[in-house]
């Protein structure tokens, strides 16, 4: 078991992409504060918002495939086939869901229709991300990538 954990903290590739996911979130929480000027716990680890850390996180580990592995190499076709399938859904299928998660909910919130959803939760609006914060997200995870390749292993 030691072995496999030892061997899990020296994989560039998935440490690069932890770090790269960490990153955001940590940004996007100290980002949300910022301009809310409350804390909230659950953007540490909640979905939506400002970076994508969906786009850190993939990208981070395709640059480290990148670096680690070369281009040619499976690892790197395997990590830019689901980066372009993680910033496809984040940016359109999960950000459309939002989208229709707030029209639900005013439908909810309505008075004449109150009674016909009372026993239903609130959908959850923010879980998609808009052009600009998965470009950010790209970038830092880029960025992270880079730095990870370079100086941490």
């Amino acid at each position: 078991m030691i072995e496999f954990i030892v061997g899990l903290s020296r994989n560039a590739v998935l440490m690069t992409a932890v770090a790269g996911w960490f990153v955001a979130q940590v940004l996007k929480a100290l980002l949300y504060t910022l301009l809310n000027r409350e804390f909230k716990f659950e953007r540490l680890f909640g979905s939506g918002g400002m970076p994508s850390s969906h786009a850190s996180t993939m990208l981070a580990a395709v640059m480290a495939a990148t670096m680690e592995h070369g281009p040619q190499s499976f690892e790197f076709a395997i990590t830019v086939l689901l980066a372009l399938i993680v910033l496809h859904d984040a940016r359109g299928v999960r950000l459309e869901t939002g989208r229709q998660a707030e029209v639900l909910n005013k439908l909810m919130r309505h008075g004449d229709l109150k009674e016909l959803f009372q026993d239903e939760d609130y959908l959850k609006e923010l879980v998609g991300h808009t052009l600009i914060q998965v470009i950010i997200g790209s970038l830092i995870g880029i960025v992270t990538g880079v730095f990870m390749c370079s100086y941490a292993f």
